[in-house]
């Protein structure tokens, strides 16, 4: 197996170089421009009001970070622009510190009842206690819930319309964010993979991971990591007590990072040792799938057909139907962005149409019980061109990185 195997965590750990300050973060205007066609998207659909709770969507679009907990934190973006902070008084000073796009930051203390106070904001300011609220879908139902029970005539609508439909669509600048952070992700797989010896243990490839991460600047290592020897790679997320590995065990690696706040997620599947008839055959039909896949995601597109060209492959070799084992357990892919699942879904019956902007992963994986799974996981995003690459498909089983043609 070429570039599998040879060398040491100490050497490959001497030989990263930082090159995560190298990203630019998003900046400022950008964020406002996120606001201004969210209002837009609002008032087609007459929405008087967004509320934007503590997490990624309040982040996205005004560059403010912070974590929800049962203590109310959010945002109401009006149709005008007017935006409005709601936190805890005790937290005013950090929210200031937090603050990217300024807006009035209304306070509530601890006895007060949080829920009440955003009705009194929309009510003011609209001046229409009837109006229409649009809520963040990732809001927690106790926050849902709790406005709802203020006696008051507003009227709830999802707001996964204007926060799906703005996120789901990638600048050019949150594109160069993740493409940097892929090319991280994608050399540490490369190193990991030449570390690998008979009995290593799969915590300590995990660790070796973070730290490789880590070394590449990414300041709090890897976002997640999975790694599974053997028969252990057959279940997608992992088993909770992985084994170490032995000579002639697929070893699957699926890992990633967060750069400014934007994920990279790659699986890579090889062998380590001599690879056997029923390896090599589900490995290259895996590729095969995954360019199908590749080939289907076109403009215009739905999302579903792409999965359909997945299964549609895998059923011609006897694997499947439906999610059927041995065959594809899962969806062909998820989009990824600040959020490492999210819009779009490649999946069954989603009708979601392809446009440029768009980024997803391609990953049908293919399980054998009891004996071993193969996954390869890229993402792509859709150009006035069609789907690109973020990072290369694995070459072949014998030389997965490419090491021997050049690839990489």
């Amino acid at each position: 197996m070429i570039g599998i195997g040879g060398s040491t965590i100490e050497q490959e750990l001497a030989n990263i170089k930082p090159i995560a300050h190298m990203a630019e973060p998003i900046k400022p205007e950008e964020y406002q421009d996120r606001m201004a066609k969210a209002c837009f998207m609002m008032k087609e659909d007459s929405i008087d009001v967004m509320y934007l709770h503590a997490g990624t969507n309040l982040f996205y679009f005004t560059g403010l970070r912070w974590y929800g907990s049962e203590r109310l934190v959010g945002a109401l973006l009006f149709a005008d622009g007017t935006l409005l902070y709601i936190a805890p008084k005790f937290e005013e000073g950090t929210v200031l510190d937090f603050l990217v796009i300024q807006g009035g930051i209304i306070c509530w203390e601890e006895h007060v009842n949080p829920y009440q106070l955003v009705v009194d904001l929309i009510s003011n300011k609209t001046n229409n206690k009837s109006c229409l609220l649009a809520i963040d879908e990732a809001t927690p139902f106790y926050v849902s819930n709790g406005i709802d029970l203020i006696d008051s005539e507003l009227s709830f609508i999802d707001a996964k319309k204007i926060t799906a439909g703005c996120r789901m669509i990638k600048s050019k600048s949150e594109i160069a964010i993740m493409q940097h952070a892929m090319n991280i992700t994608l050399e540490v797989q490369k190193a990991a993979a030449r570390i690998l010896h008979v009995g290593i243990r799969a915590e300590e490839v995990v660790e070796f991971i973070n730290e490789a991460h880590k070394k590449y600047g990414i300041s709090k290592g890897s976002y997640f990591c999975i790694v599974l020897f053997g028969k252990d790679s057959s279940y997608p997320h992992g088993v909770k007590s992985p084994k170490t590995l032995e000579l002639g065990e697929v070893v699957l690696i699926d890992t990633g990072c967060l750069l400014h706040d934007y994920i990279s997620d790659i699986t890579r599947t090889y062998v380590y040792g001599d690879i056997d008839q029923e390896q090599r055959r589900i490995w290259d039909i895996e590729k095969e799938t995954q360019i199908a896949a590749f080939t289907a995601a076109q403009l215009g597109s739905t999302c579903s057909s792409v999965d359909e060209a997945s299964r549609m492959t895998l059923n011609s070799y006897g694997l499947g139907p439906h999610y059927k084992l041995p065959g594809l357990p899962h969806r062909t892919g998820h989009g990824i962005g600040l959020d490492i699942h999210e819009w779009p879904y490649i999946v069954r019956n989603d009708n979601t149409k392809l446009v440029e902007g768009m980024c997803f992963s391609i990953e049908p994986m293919i399980c054998i019980p009891n004996k071993f799974g193969i996954r390869h996981e890229d993402h792509i995003y859709m150009t006035a061109d069609g789907p690109k690459w973020f990072t290369m498909p694995m070459h072949t089983i014998d030389d997965p990185f490419g090491v021997e043609s050049g690839q990489i």
